[in-house]
């Protein structure tokens, strides 16, 4: 899910794009395959893109109840800073910013959603996942 941001790291800060998202995600360290579906909006600000995102994705997971696997719908909501590491006008490295684990934008202004949408989805996952909500187990 990667979006090429040359062109809005160029804009006025407030410039914006619309995007619609339909991909899968291969999450091999989680052993998770995730559609994902929704719109995301990215707005440029006066160090970043902003990233505000709502998504439909789907988890294979085992139901709580009756140990059975199932297909566990979410509505993923993101909201996220990306930091370019390269400054677009001279080419120069950017100062990295104040949190250590922040999303960025590589050196050729390619925005990856990929990450964001993986982690905030293993958040969304409940505790409990149920395979419907009268089941009764076993």
């Amino acid at each position: 899910m990667q979006i090429n941001v040359s062109s809005l790291l160029k804009e006025s800060i407030g410039a914006s794009r619309d995007y619609e998202i339909d991909e899968t995600i291969d999450d091999k360290e989680d052993n998770l395959t995730i559609p994902v579906k929704g719109n995301v909006k990215l707005t440029r600000t006066n160090r970043s893109i902003l990233v505000k995102g709502k998504f439909s994705v789907s988890v294979k997971t085992t139901c709580a109840r009756c140990l059975e696997d199932f297909n566990c719908p979410l509505e993923v909501i993101i909201e996220e800073e990306y930091f370019p590491v390269l400054d677009m006008g001279s080419g120069y490295p950017m100062p990295s910013p104040e949190e250590s684990d922040s999303f960025t934008i590589d050196e050729h202004q390619i925005l990856d959603l990929t990450e964001a949408i993986r982690q905030y989805t293993l958040i969304a996952i409940p505790m409990k996942p149920l395979c419907d909500k009268n089941c009764n187990g076993g």
